[in-house]
């Protein structure tokens, strides 16, 4: 079957209702997730392979955080302005290096550089790949389409998790090895498989990232996105520690059963609805954190927030595809990244420091703020759909 461009600009050559070149950037989204072993252990490797005390640990994962929150506006800049395929190549052969580097990196000053480079290229690909996306698939079949990655990613990471905590006996540095692997054979299969996917502006006039800021609409749904990912990281900062192996087996085992089964019926809903009532479930579960001690009690609260992030998975980023302009995708899917950026930085500074003044009332201000995110999302849903139906 070959592939040709409608008029329209999307790729007709399709298997399963969707293009042949998104079921290879889904591929590759799955198979470098499965090889996503050094994030997960990174404090444990700097305080018990290299050495390093808490404190100079902290200074080296506060840099991971501000490369990150570099990465994405410089990443969604380069996937308009070079392309989307040499950015996520270039970023996956990046990661790579910085991965091998960082595993035989021993004095203090080289990994807190080691940690600053990563932190800017191991999700550079993020603009670039949900461009992709919005390139390729249309409209109306976009939500299931990035539901599908966000599954991919899910399933990839939680193999990882188990895979990687086992390669650990053998010695970090194994992880290293095995995560620049499968960013080698992300970018190759990239590469290799999918067509440069950018559109051309018939102006021939670049865009700009104060176009993007510009964007009312844009900056509120942002906004809305960044409270949410305060609400949902504190699963991984603030949980009690009784409650996080739980956490994480109730998460992922929904995930990757529910998901995928309810992915095409919820395509079928208005986004901006769907996306708010992922986010008040997400708030409400956590809310319910207070009120449970017990095992299942935690399960079922956890139950309760990983149904909603099922609703929202895909969901923004068929929103942000609604909201660019074809030549900007890039650098909207870099805003979007930033504020999830941002919310790795803010989430766990928050949570722990509100769980400190105040634990009695953390999980409730934090629901609260889920449902204050899902309000704002409805309120700007009648905006998002004039966007799509001029857009069509």
């Amino acid at each position: 079957m070959t592939t040709v461009i409608s008029r329209t600009g999307f790729i007709q050559s399709k298997v399963g209702g969707l293009p042949r070149p998104f079921w290879v950037l889904f591929g590759g989204s799955f198979v470098n997730r499965l090889g996503t072993m050094v994030e997960p252990f990174i404090g444990i490797y700097l305080t018990q392979a290299r050495g390093v005390s808490l404190a100079t640990a902290g200074l080296v994962m506060t840099m991971f955080g501000v490369g990150s929150l570099l990465s994405q506006p410089v990443a969604g800049w380069l996937a308009d302005r070079l392309g989307r395929r040499v950015t996520l190549t270039g970023g996956m052969v990046a990661t790579a290096v910085t991965m091998i580097a960082l595993g035989y990196t021993t004095s203090v000053p080289g990994l807190v550089v080691g940690m600053l480079v990563l932190g800017i290229v191991v999700d550079a690909y993020r603009p670039a790949s949900q461009a992709i996306v919005a390139d390729l698939v249309a409209p109306e079949d976009r939500p299931r389409a990035f539901g599908l990655l966000f599954w991919a990613i899910n399933l990839g990471f939680s193999v990882a998790m188990v895979a990687g905590g086992w390669l650990a006996r053998s010695g970090f540095t194994v992880l290293f090895w095995v995560d620049a692997v499968t960013c080698l054979i992300f970018g190759l299969l990239v590469w290799r498989a999918i067509p440069e996917t950018r559109p051309v502006r018939e102006d021939a006039q670049p865009g700009r990232f104060a176009d993007v800021l510009r964007d009312r609409l844009m900056l509120a749904f942002v906004l809305g996105n960044l409270a949410y990912a305060l609400v949902y990281l504190q699963a991984y900062s603030t949980l009690p520690t009784s409650a996080y192996g739980m956490a994480m087996a109730v998460n992922g085992l929904l995930i990757v059963v529910v998901q995928p089964l309810t992915n095409s019926w919820l395509a079928r809903f208005d986004p901006s609805r769907v996306l708010a009532a992922g986010f008040a479930l997400v708030g409400l579960g956590f809310a319910l954190t207070s009120l449970v001690s017990s095992a299942a009690g935690h399960a079922a609260a956890v139950a309760v927030w990983t149904l909603g992030e099922v609703l929202t998975a895909g969901i923004p980023g068929a929103i942000v595809a609604t909201l660019a302009p074809p030549h900007l995708r890039g650098r909207y899917s870099g805003l979007y990244g930033l504020a999830w950026s941002a919310g790795s930085l803010l989430a766990p500074l928050v949570g722990t420091r509100l769980l400190a003044a105040a634990p009695g009332l953390v999980w409730p201000l934090f629901g609260g703020l889920g449902l204050l995110a899902a309000a704002g999302q409805l309120l700007i849903g009648r905006a998002v759909r004039r966007r799509a139906a001029q857009t069509v």
